[in-house]
């Protein structure tokens, strides 16, 4: 059974030490101290809702983590969206991902969040399989492109 809670500051280096794997295992090169930085700044912002996974009913060790954020946009009004989404490779297959998603819907359904997006970025690899699993799980491919600027001048925090 996967215990999906709400992480607390008491989680910041387990978050931190997740957060480097799936970051390193997807080929993004933030530093660890602007993750945890902003892990930090995430915990305390009301329009982020940060969880960790366990086995179990009583817990047990944090083995997954999910970050899930809104934004008012004038196309949809409240969105969210499933910004991270990382689980231990050996605990894969265990419904684990399925509970952060799902846990991700139901807090956005709460806000009033009209759509819960996820974007994958693929950083020169294929993500084929991550349609399919996100797909099997109700999202659409909307066949959006993201495109982004990186604004000189701008601090992490």
């Amino acid at each position: 059974m996967v215990r999906v809670r709400g992480a607390t500051l008491d989680d910041l280096d387990v978050l931190v030490g997740l957060a480097r794997a799936f970051y390193d295992e997807d080929g993004f090169a933030t530093a660890t101290g602007e993750l945890r930085h902003n892990l930090e700044v995430l915990l305390r912002a009301d329009n982020a809702h940060l969880v960790v996974a366990t086995n179990g009913s009583r817990g047990g060790p944090v083995h997954g983590f999910a970050l899930t954020t809104t934004a008012f946009v004038l196309e949809s009004g409240l969105v969210a969206e499933l910004q991270d989404l990382y689980v231990v490779p050996a605990q894969r297959g265990n419904g684990t991902g399925s509970a952060l998603i799902e846990d991700a819907a139901r807090w956005a359904r709460v806000r009033s969040a009209t759509l819960l997006e996820v974007v994958l970025a693929p950083n020169g690899r294929d993500v084929t399989h991550l349609l399919g699993y996100y797909r099997s799980r109700g999202f659409l491919d909307e066949g959006r492109r993201i495109v982004a600027r990186t604004l000189s001048g701008t601090t992490g925090g």
